[in-house]
């Protein structure tokens, strides 16, 4: 197995409905986020998957949050902006866009500080 990763990040302005202390008013984080894809084989070059494949789709995907209102975007309407709906959001449009049969997406990580964050494995 081989774990093939990408580091990104995005800005974002966003607040957490019904939360009970200052998230709930308008803020912003620079978003960090870690794109992981799991390889079995590896292609004739070598490769599980070419970073530049990984990296062009992820971009893809971040250009969608980068410098918004994440509560205004269609996939926050109907549940809070939080990291943890970050990295499923993120998830779920990568895993769309890769298409192989020696590789998968394993895992999206979403910091908000350098030292909090959490990572998604997918359902």
């Amino acid at each position: 197995m081989y774990d093939i990763f990408i580091k990104t990040h995005f800005a974002g302005a966003h607040h957490l409905r019904n939360y009970p202390g200052d998230c709930e008013k308008p803020h912003g984080h620079n978003w960090k986020v870690d794109v992981t894809v799991r390889a079995t084989e590896l292609d004739q070059c070598g490769m599980g998957i070419d970073f530049k494949v990984l990296k062009k789709i992820v971009k893809e995907v971040i250009d969608k949050l980068d410098h918004n209102d994440l509560n205004t975007l269609p996939a926050f309407q109907e549940k809070n902006p939080s990291s943890e709906h970050i990295a499923e959001f993120i998830f779920a449009e990568v895993k769309a866009l890769l298409s192989s049969d020696t590789y998968n997406l394993y895992s999206v990580r979403v910091m908000e500080t350098d030292t909090q964050g959490l990572t998604y494995y997918g359902k």
